[in-house]
């Protein structure tokens, strides 16, 4: 007989009940003890409506003032959540969360706007602040320590979509703290999206929209980040001009130091690069990657200039690189899934993923650490310049670990120029 041990923790009045339950093979005799919950409620003390403290959801007045007075009343008391109901609110200056304060809309999911209309629905914030600058000083919004953000849509009314290049302005949010969170947020028509530095452990989950040079940029990360569920797609503005920084230039993700970043199904559509891993002053990262795709990537789906010894992790990944005069007529990028750039020295694995599209290679090399792929779909390459017979994995130096993978063409597989160190090449 196998015997479970159930442990039920009596929450209000504070003391436990063990209990031994009997288990038999057939499962006949189980028997669980009831629990009681505690009373959910929020405590009306610890909730500010933006309202009460003058704010306007007009689309004209000024709520600069009105939410930071709401989000600093807050934090006096000890930390609470400040509450905007629908409304279009107009920002002329930047907003702080302290410490403890959360600031909630609406929506209690990400939403989703497609077309060119400025929304008109649930909680929509409208910062004209900080057009034609970039720094992260100047950010929108700042969270810190303990702070979050949560269900809120971000339009910039000064950037419509038009056949105009689209102007620069601060990220829409800076994570500034421990623990600092960015939740079911739609940043709509960002310039700079997210910006998460020095960010320990922050927390970004459920976030989409069209940032146009940068989506989500991490550094000075020194514990564990966590991203899920970021999806950037052109849904608000597909205007060959408007697309051209985000074709051009626009990166989705950004990551620079961060000791073990976690990211969970995010997707990138229609950038220049998807996922681009640098080194910064403060150095570059490791992380574990899972369910990450990028598609329509102009340049690459992936470029790594650096990464720690530990490595990038990804696996079930998804890729696609290319471009077209639908949304990049200047676009004269050769496209590749992966480029690995000549300082890189650690490793980067992929497992399980797969790779497709008319990009020229999968992956061209040029680094000095060890990339291996495994288990992992290879159905096209050479079809940006078919005449030159291009490789689909093309090396320059480092190390190459093949095994298990499928190439689904004919052609050249693998080319290896004589500053490769090692190949191994199994079972594909």
């Amino acid at each position: 007989m196998l015997t479970i041990l159930l442990i039920i923790v009596d929450i209000a009045s504070g003391f436990q009940m063990v209990s031994r339950v009997g288990l038999t093979q057939s499962y006949e005799h189980l028997h669980v003890e009831s629990v009681s919950y505690p009373n959910n409620n929020l405590d009306a003390n610890m909730t500010f409506n933006v309202l009460s403290f003058g704010a306007v959801g007009d689309g004209t007045t000024d709520n600069t003032k009105a939410f930071q007075s709401a989000l600093q009343s807050a934090a006096d008391n000890g930390g609470g959540i400040v509450f905007a109901p629908g409304g279009n609110y107009v920002f002329d200056g930047q907003l702080s969360i302290p410490s403890g304060v959360a600031l909630f809309g609406s929506y209690l999911t990400v939403p989703s706007h497609a077309g060119s209309a400025q929304p008109t629905d649930g909680t929509v914030l409208m910062p004209y602040y900080g057009r034609t600058q970039q720094n992260e000083s100047l950010s929108f919004i700042t969270v810190t320590t303990d702070a979050s953000i949560k269900g809120v849509v971000i339009f910039y009314p000064e950037q419509p979509c038009t056949s105009n290049i689209p102007v620069a302005y601060p990220p829409s949010i800076r994570l500034n703290g421990n623990n600092a969170a960015v939740q079911d947020v739609e940043l709509l028509n960002s310039y700079i999206g997210i910006f998460a530095a020095p960010a320990p452990r922050h927390y970004i989950a459920r976030v989409q929209g069209q940032p146009i040079r940068i989506g989500v940029f991490v550094d000075e990360v020194y514990d564990i980040g966590r991203i899920e569920d970021v999806h950037f797609n052109p849904w608000f503005c597909n205007d060959i001009n408007y697309m051209y920084e985000q074709t051009m230039f626009g990166r989705s993700f950004v990551f620079g130091r961060s000791d073990w970043e976690y990211v969970l199904n995010t997707f990138s559509f229609g950038y220049a690069i998807g996922y681009h891993f640098i080194e910064t002053p403060t150095g570059s990262m490791n992380g574990n990657f899972v369910g990450i795709g990028a598609d329509y990537a102009c340049n690459a789906s992936i470029v790594v200039d650096q990464s720690q010894p530990a490595g990038l992790l990804i696996t079930n990944g998804e890729f696609t690189a290319f471009h077209t005069k639908d949304f990049a007529p200047n676009s004269t990028a050769i496209s590749a899934q992966l480029i690995v750039n000549d300082a890189n020295v650690g490793p980067v694995v992929f497992s399980a993923s797969s790779f497709w599209g008319p990009s020229n290679n999968i992956a061209r090399l040029y680094g000095k650490g060890t990339v291996t792929f495994s288990a992992s779909q290879f159905v096209e390459w050479n079809l940006q310049t078919p005449d030159s017979d291009a490789a689909a994995i093309y090396a320059e130096n480092g190390n190459i670990i093949l095994n298990a993978n499928t190439f689904q063409k004919n052609g050249t597989q693998i080319e290896a120029t004589g500053g490769v160190k090692k190949i191994i090449f199994t079972n594909n």
